[in-house]
């Protein structure tokens, strides 16, 4: 018994001994499992107020926003503005859940977060089943344990990635993240709805294919919206979570519909579906059919929302449209809603009618030219210079190409830092070509400098360089440039070009890149812009036949007019003086003398009809507008005495007529022969003035953009719709009117129109251009219809008059809008006539048979639209009417004297 005591004494004292350590290593482990709690705290303090975004940044994540361009409410989508284009780096639009198809939802939730509903952003038990079954088990089969709150919020992080991390260091970044994402994700779920945190979700989802967020999604793989998607294409989507690319329907179509199949069972186990609909949804095929991607091209309006990007843009830089921080809105990344008055229904009707007619001109015009070469077809009056300027003109967009500049420095490179660094301008194709024609003609260089086309400065330089080593080693590089890209242009390969013919407008081919860029300029363009006069409001905008392989927009491009010009030149003349368009005027030859009377001619000018005869047929003025009689304009204007009557109308109908063109000369020049339209101007210069005719002689500047608003709603920028001016006396406006009634009747395609309706052809020299202006109570359309290049026109009157090019289009666009009760468009209304006595007669029957009582002599008042306007600035939108246009009219029935009529 001694023995056990005396264990227990030494056990005792031992114990006593050790005492103070384990008081120390209790001590230890408080110290510790406080200081773990106090750093957990500090760490869930420091993620929660220094690592994790503001709610701000929550809601309005670090992503590009695209910018919509929308059209004015279309009752076909169920009153909401359809939308014509975006703007975007990523084709991102976000929804709000109200806008989500329920499918969507059931299939996220059923497949990401059974019990979405149920937790507060971190799911203990799917947590807990990690932690068990795949770390603990090994089981890779047991599923993720992340909420689609920590999906979102693990979306607002960039640093997901453990590239260069040793094992312990992604041991501790993963342990951090993990956390940082559960307290986001917690927060996320305090601050917001279940629905919002749905709606952030699938918002923030990279689709593949240049689709950013489930709106983009549903159009590019569906062709639809997010809310009318079906429920196989909805689970298509959904399913596509787990890995975009590896699930892209278009791509891998048999993985997606296994996945598919996964997301529809997963709504099945979850009693969104049920046992029939689920046996009958996992055995659909999968339709791809409306798969397209989305680009710039595929806009509903691409040639408008091009050209409206740079009217934006410049909004965006003035002090009134910036950010609340002084900032400038990106148009690309910012989430514009730009609003327009473009009416969707109006655009695609404009668009159907000009395809219908452009397919056949294009056939007609391939016909024309089959066998033949439009750069080197030679004409009546085609010299040697027109010639060698195609084949430049060619040069031009070969060197322009992609191709060309991908080239370019491995020849040029060298000598053009040789040259940058010794002169201080960086070496271009065309400051070799001026050195080039210099040392053949010995004066190019003069010359460009005497029109200040190029600087002494640089002339010099050229000169310097000429004179150089480095001068040899250009001309050497340049020229084999010049061979190797011809070379590669010549070679043929694969490749898509444009077709009218094909389904999508274009077709596989094999052809030389050479091919490919005459072939393509070969295709006819168009520029069509349509306008209500009674509010300005432009409706649709027609720039070119296909975006994606013209880029360049005409409707706002400079063109020759041809006799649509003339209505100007009538106008003018039936304000100065109030004759009737039924005075007569003989068709015989008018010369108007070099420097006669306020003419600044340095020739006599005698032009010719387009038929190159006169008939000697006595016309009344309205006939003479209506077939375009070259005699009877040269008589009107030679009447004036001068072109400043004329261009002081057009500029009070919009057309700066002071402006001028890039070699100096006035865009509307100071010529007899504006009266037969040598003037270049825009489709929409052209349509803004005929609108005035169509708005009771109130000019008004058209306008597309309505209201800017930024992501939130919050209006940058408010239009504010120009009230107008008198430009044309109301009796006046009438008069015309009447006439260009008379242009149209009985014309093929707008006889059987219910509008009333009036208009005027235009065609200019060798066919290059085709023009009709269309007017009607409530609609003003602008077309023309030509080649990109001056050369590529029809041969023939018959083929080439705007009659046959562009008529057409407005009449089968006036067609399909009387047809189409959606568009809102009214055919009976009637073009306003003044109350009371015009004061000028146009009933002919009356005039001719002398039913009017004689008159005193008149002559012509060319001060109505005097010279001060012809060399200022257009009056402000907001003015009233100019003092110089108060017209002086005679009473009806007073007949011209001999004066007016005898220099023929």
């Amino acid at each position: 018994m001694a023995e056990p005591q005396r264990l227990i004494t030494i056990k005792a004292a031992l114990q006593q001994r050790r005492m103070p350590v384990y008081r120390k290593i209790i001590r230890w482990a408080w110290r510790l499992s406080i200081a773990m709690v106090v750093a957990c705290v500090a760490v869930f303090v420091v993620i929660s107020f220094a690592a994790i975004p503001s709610f701000r940044e929550l809601e309005n994540p670090n992503s590009a926003l695209a910018s919509e361009v929308l059209g004015a409410i279309d009752e076909q989508t169920g009153g909401k503005e359809e939308v014509l284009g975006r703007y975007f780096v990523e084709n991102r639009v976000p929804v709000t859940y109200d806008e989500l198809s329920p499918y969507l939802v059931q299939a996220l939730i059923a497949t990401e977060d059974e019990r979405f509903r149920d937790h507060s952003g971190v799911d203990a038990k799917a947590v807990a089943r990690v932690v068990v079954r795949t770390i603990l088990l090994r089981d890779q089969s047991a599923g993720g344990g992340s909420t689609i709150t920590q999906q979102l919020a693990k979306n607002l992080y960039s640093d997901r990635k453990f590239d260069g991390m040793n094992k312990a260091e992604k041991m501790f970044a993963l342990a951090y993240r993990k956390l940082r994402e559960w307290i986001t994700a917690i927060k996320i779920e305090k601050r917001y709805t279940k629905e919002e945190i749905l709606a952030m979700y699938l918002n923030q989802v990279d689709f593949v294919n240049n689709a950013y967020g489930i709106r983009a999604a549903a159009e590019v793989y569906f062709g639809t919206t997010q809310d009318k998607l079906k429920v196989q294409e909805a689970a298509a989507l959904i399913g596509m979570l787990q890995n975009p690319s590896r699930y892209n329907p278009n791509t891998y179509p048999e993985r997606c519909i296994r996945r598919r199949m996964v997301v529809l069972y997963q709504m099945w186990q979850n009693e969104y579906l049920t046992e029939t609909e689920y046996d009958s949804l996992k055995v659909l095929p999968l339709d791809m059919s409306r798969f397209k991607r989305l680009t710039f091209s595929d806009d509903t309006a691409p040639y408008l929302c091009a050209e409206l990007k740079k009217d934006v843009q410049a909004i965006l830089e003035t002090s009134e449209a910036r950010k609340p921080d002084g900032t400038v809105y990106n148009i690309y990344r910012d989430g514009l809603r730009i609003y327009t008055t473009i009416d969707p229904t109006y655009q695609r009707h404009a668009e159907a009618a000009m395809a219908e007619q452009m397919k056949k001109l294009q056939t007609r015009f391939f016909q024309v030219w089959k066998n033949r070469d439009p750069w080197t077809y030679r004409g009546r009056e085609t010299t040697p210079a027109e010639i060698e300027l195609r084949k430049e003109e060619l040069w031009k967009l070969i060197r322009a190409s992609d191709r060309y500049q991908q080239l370019r420095p491995t020849f040029l490179g060298d000598v053009s830092d040789e040259i940058q660094e010794q002169y201080g301008f960086e070496l271009q194709d065309s400051d070799i070509l001026r050195m080039l024609a210099d040392e053949k003609d010995k004066k190019t260089i003069t010359t460009h400098v005497a029109k200040n086309w190029l600087t002494a400065q640089k002339a010099g330089q050229y000169r310097q360089i000429m004179d150089s080593p480095d001068w040899p080693v250009i001309k050497k590089q340049w020229s084999a440039l010049q061979r190797e890209i011809m070379v590669r242009y010549r070679k043929k390969i694969p490749m898509k070009v444009f077709d009218w013919n094909s389904p999508r407008l274009e077709k596989d081919t094999i052809m030389s890149p050479y091919d490919s860029l005459r072939y393509h300029r070969m295709f006819l363009q168009t520029g069509m812009l349509a306008v209500d006069p009674a509010t300005s409001e432009v409706k649709a905008w027609v720039g070119g036949v296909n975006f994606k392989y013209f880029k360049f927009d005409h409707v706002r491009t400079m063109r020759q007019v041809g006799s649509t010009f003339k209505p100007f030149v009538y106008a003018t003349a039936i304000a100065q003086q109030g004759i009737s368009p039924c005075y007569q005027v003989y068709d015989l030859a008018v010369t108007i003398p070099a420097r006669y009377q306020n003419f600044t001619t340095i020739a006599d000018w005698t032009p010719s009809n387009s038929t190159g005869s006169y008939s000697g047929n006595l016309l009344t003025l309205k006939e003479a507008l209506k077939g375009s009689v070259n005699s009877v304009s040269a008589f009107l204007m030679k009447q004036m005495g001068s072109t400043e009557p004329v261009r002081g109308l057009l500029n009070n109908l919009g057309v700066d007529s002071t402006a001028r063109r890039p070699d100096g000369e006035y865009r509307i020049p100071k010529q007899p022969a504006i009266c037969l339209g040598a003037a270049d101007l825009t489709v929409w210069e052209m349509t803004s003035a005929y609108a005035t005719f169509a708005n009771k002689g109130m000019f008004a500047q058209p306008y597309v953009i309505k209201k800017i608003e930024d992501r939130h709603g919050r209006v940058i920028f408010r239009a504010q719709p120009d009230e107008g001016y008198p430009a044309l006396p109301g009796n006046v406006t009438y008069v015309m009117l009447d006439m260009l009634k008379y242009n149209v009747q009985g014309a093929p395609g707008l006889r059987d129109l219910k509008s009333e309706i009036g208009g005027k052809t235009g065609t200019t020299n060798d066919y290059t251009d085709g023009w009709f202006m269309g007017l009607a109570p409530r609609l003003v359309v602008g077309t023309w219809v030509g080649g990109e290049d001056r050369w590529i026109r029809f041969l023939s009157l018959g083929d080439g008059q705007g009659s046959r090019m562009a008529r057409p289009i407005f009449a089968d666009f006036v067609k399909r809008l009387e047809a189409d009760p959606s568009a809102g468009y009214d055919f009976n209304a009637r073009f306003f006539r003044p109350p009371g006595d015009l004061e000028i007669e146009i009933d002919c029957s009356k005039y001719l048979n002398g039913a009017l009582p004689a008159g005193d002599e008149e002559d012509f008042a060319p001060d109505i639209y005097n010279d001060q306007y012809s060399d200022q600035p257009s009056p402000p939108a907001n003015s009233n009417a100019p003092a110089g246009t108060a017209t002086r009219v005679k009473p009806a029935g007073k007949k011209p004297d001999s004066g007016f009529g005898d220099d023929n």
